[in-house]
């Protein structure tokens, strides 16, 4: 049977982002866990996630399974290079990548598992918060709320009715797996599967907790309040530790992920901690000279335009862009001066550039407006 792609499995492309593939995984394992889904084939897919997510994660089997497929990181780097077992190079004593298909069928697996009333940390989650342009650059204090599952305060999380206990399963005797052995072609089969009794819990609650109904949990809504730090940029993510879902056994709380996403501004355009900004200026104030007020995203600054400036010259004000978020200080603002050329003028302004003209030596025709020109302005 082919195997399945691990990419396809987490639902990500090739050139998924770490961050990306962890956010894939969590929303996954979170959705196919025995203890959370009792449908058919969810413990499967569960598996499967958590077998894609063991390589996509780590750096050096994902270089190699992007290379090699599953041969990169089941055997030896692909096919070749090892002496291996009756003739299959690649192949350690083990069979290799097959070692954990044989380990499932005649339940060598069961090493591999865990205490399932093992004190679990809770599932991670995230949340995207969008904020104003200048609450990016200012910073603020704001409430974030939510919903997430909290630890039962009736029963702390035992899912057992006050005054009682969970009891240990008779049929998986506490380990939350059972072995289920089949006749086949092979001969005699055995598999390990899920205990179909407790689902996985290794316990049973025989008097259920009135409030979470046996979870142990529930969901609730959550408000923290969020710093929200100068200088954060979009699609920047930060850590709130213990602010996601409940633990399970007395296990801690996972954490929650913000991201931000930073509405645009109609004055100012952000790369960075580089501000960037156009002002308009006059053709006598390009020619001659002149200060200007400039609007920053610290307020109002001071602006020199030189004798001559042409048209597009940048300007670079110092310490007037976006706050560095981790160290003191700002970034630059860099500001490009448009010179406007008036649509119309009165005659002493025409004289005055005529004879500006004539002074620097040159000659000039102005041209009239048209016949079509000239009946529109009258029709005004």
């Amino acid at each position: 049977m082919a195997q399945e792609d691990y990419y396809s499995v987490l639902g990500v492309d090739r050139n998924a982002s770490d961050q990306e593939i962890n956010s894939a995984y969590r929303k996954l394992a979170k959705k196919y866990h025995p203890d959370l889904n009792h449908e058919p084939g969810a413990e499967e897919k569960y598996k499967k996630v958590n077998e894609a997510y063991e390589v996509l994660h780590d750096k050096q089997k994902k270089a190699q399974y992007d290379q090699f497929g599953s041969a990169g990181v089941n055997g030896q780097g692909g096919f070749g290079g090892g002496s291996g077992q009756g003739g299959f190079g690649g192949f350690d004593g083990d069979f290799g990548g097959f070692g954990d298909i044989f380990n499932d069928f005649f339940g060598g697996g069961q090493a591999r598992q865990t205490n399932p009333t093992a004190p679990t940390r809770g599932q991670d989650l995230d949340y995207t918060l969008s904020i104003n342009f200048m609450d990016a650059i200012k910073g603020k204090k704001t409430q974030v709320s939510y919903t997430r599952s909290e630890t039962c305060s009736t029963c702390s999380g035992t899912g057992a009715e006050k005054g009682t206990h969970p009891v240990t399963c008779d049929k998986c005797h506490g380990s939350g797996y059972m072995t289920v052995t089949q006749q086949s072609m092979l001969g005699v089969v055995r598999r390990q599967t899920v205990c179909d009794k407790c689902h996985g819990r290794g316990v049973i609650i025989q008097h259920p907790c009135q409030t979470c109904h046996g979870k142990g949990t529930v969901d609730r809504k959550n408000t923290i309040e969020v710093d929200i730090p100068a200088g954060i940029d979009n699609g920047q993510q930060l850590r709130y530790e213990g602010q996601g879902e409940a633990g399970k056994n007395g296990g801690p709380y996972g954490d929650l992920y913000i991201s931000y996403r930073v509405k645009p501004s109609k004055d100012f355009e952000r790369r960075g901690t580089t501000i960037y900004t156009t002002v308009p200026i006059s053709f006598a104030q390009a020619t001659l000279g002149d200060e200007i007020n400039v609007k920053t995203v610290h307020g109002e600054s001071k602006l020199k335009i030189p004798a001559g400036t042409q048209p597009n010259k940048k300007f670079t004000i110092r310490g007037q862009g976006v706050p560095y978020l981790r160290g003191n200080g700002n970034g630059d603002q860099v500001t490009t001066v448009q010179v406007q050329i008036p649509e119309s003028i009165n005659e002493k302004q025409k004289e005055a550039l005529v004879e500006f003209v004539k002074a620097g030596g040159g000659s000039i025709t102005p041209q009239e407006k048209g016949f079509f020109e000239r009946l529109k302005d009258k029709l005004k």
